[in-house]
């Protein structure tokens, strides 16, 4: 299956969450999946339709924020028709309101009619890589 791992930083090329992204998609793709991965920042008008599962990584706007960078929605409004893609979302852990910003996260692509599975707090890069290796993107598997 292809597997689009989209991540947003507070600004371009935010090195902690490409370590997350990196480790995410080789989890995925040891399970034999072709994987891909995009800077929202960078990618800006990237069309996604044509992926079967889509993961979205991000962080608050600032630490004690439970904002999502504007980039998010606006790479995700652009991305082509994205309404009913099974998805799942994470957050790395540098932020004070985790849940806050993870829920907030989970209600933009929520409003965009993708179908989210799983979503998650990613503390580091082993955690990621693992939770990138039980990931279950093939359609027919219920979680």
């Amino acid at each position: 299956m292809r597997v689009c791992v989209l991540y947003c930083g507070r600004q371009a090329n935010d090195r902690i969450l490409k370590e997350l992204a990196g480790k995410l998609s080789d989890g995925i793709a040891s399970n034999g999946h072709t994987v891909e991965v995009f800077d929202m920042n960078l990618e800006m008008g990237k069309i996604i339709s044509f992926y079967d599962y889509v993961v979205v990584i991000t962080t608050s706007t600032s630490y004690f924020s439970k904002n999502i960078p504007e980039n998010v929605m606006k790479f995700l409004k652009t991305a082509g028709s994205v309404s009913g893609k099974r998805c799942s979302c994470y957050i790395s852990k540098n932020c004070g309101r985790k849940g806050r910003v993870l829920q907030t996260l989970m209600r933009a692509m929520e409003s965009e009619g993708m179908y989210l599975k799983v979503s998650d707090i990613l503390p580091n890069g082993n955690y990621a890589y693992a939770v990138g290796k039980r990931l279950h993107v093939d359609p027919a598997f219920k979680e």
